[in-house]
């Protein structure tokens, strides 16, 4: 049997090791803050602000127009939140303006 020794691109082991990492560590609002930024990208973290209560994770826009695109993009946001930090930390996004 022929073993490949084939080397993955870092693009793609670098997210999966991420998310183990911050799996593994204690949930802390650093952590929300880091997940939420890696989740949405710098431009949607600069005008917004992240908590989580209860497993709800409260998001506040800086301008309707940022809520009603968050709001649409909730769901995507969600998985990668969860995937990020686990299923069962946040089980549901709360946006407001």
């Amino acid at each position: 049997m022929i073993r490949s020794n084939a080397v993955l691109p870092i693009a793609r082991v670098i997210p999966g090791a991420v998310a183990e990492l911050l799996r593994a560590s204690p949930l802390s609002p650093g952590k929300v803050d880091f997940a939420w930024r890696t989740a949405v990208g710098p431009a949607v973290q600069r005008v917004s602000a992240v908590r989580l209560e209860n497993q709800v994770l409260l998001v506040d826009a800086s301008s309707r127009q940022w809520s009603a695109e968050l709001s649409r993009s909730s769901p995507v946001i969600l998985q990668r939140m969860q995937w990020l930090l686990g299923a069962d930390v946040i089980r549901e996004i709360v946006i407001r303006a």
